[in-house]
């Protein structure tokens, strides 16, 4: 599958996760900015992945980073971009943009066996746990790789610019 057929259209998402699961695959879903894509990130999307047959990432749209709590130049890339890079990756079944402030509803759509986060959630804080849990699914927190995240590598750009 090339990588443009990998990025779903909002409105086919939930017939085509069901389709999936029809076929006998465990669905995993997880979500995030995933704004410069770094091994902490490769990371996590491969064990995520290996937690089932078929990953879906949710990729907060352009708008939904901005109302992050995150820098003001964020987000660095646009979502085409980093949408087209995570679709690119062999671990990564497909890719949706949502817009709203968390992935609830496109959680719902997916309907996931497995829903994962990074080990800096707990499980009840999880959006979407409940509704996966209820559903009978499962509902995992992954480690981090140490010295890997988007904002310290945003900083050290900074701090290489300013001494320029």
């Amino acid at each position: 599958m090339n990588t443009a057929e990998k990025i779903w259209k909002r409105e086919e998402t939930a017939q085509r996760a069901a389709e999936i699961k029809e076929a006998g695959k465990r669905v995993v879903f997880t979500n995030g900015c995933f704004d410069i894509l770094h091994a902490g990130h490769v990371t996590y999307l491969q064990e995520a992945a290996a937690l089932g047959d078929f990953l879906v990432v949710g990729v907060n749209s352009d708008d939904s980073v901005k109302r992050l709590d995150k820098s003001p130049a964020r987000p660095l890339q646009n979502e085409f971009s980093r949408s087209t890079v995570l679709a690119a990756l062999q671990c990564v079944g497909a890719v949706i943009v949502f817009d709203e402030d968390t992935p609830l509803q496109l959680i719902e759509a997916v309907n996931p066996d497995v829903l994962v986060k990074g080990a800096d959630y707990k499980i009840e804080d999880i959006v979407g746990a409940k509704e996966v849990l209820a559903a009978g699914g499962e509902v995992k927190t992954l480690e981090f790789l140490p010295g890997y995240s988007t904002s310290s590598i945003e900083k050290k750009i900074l701090e290489v610019n300013r001494s320029l």
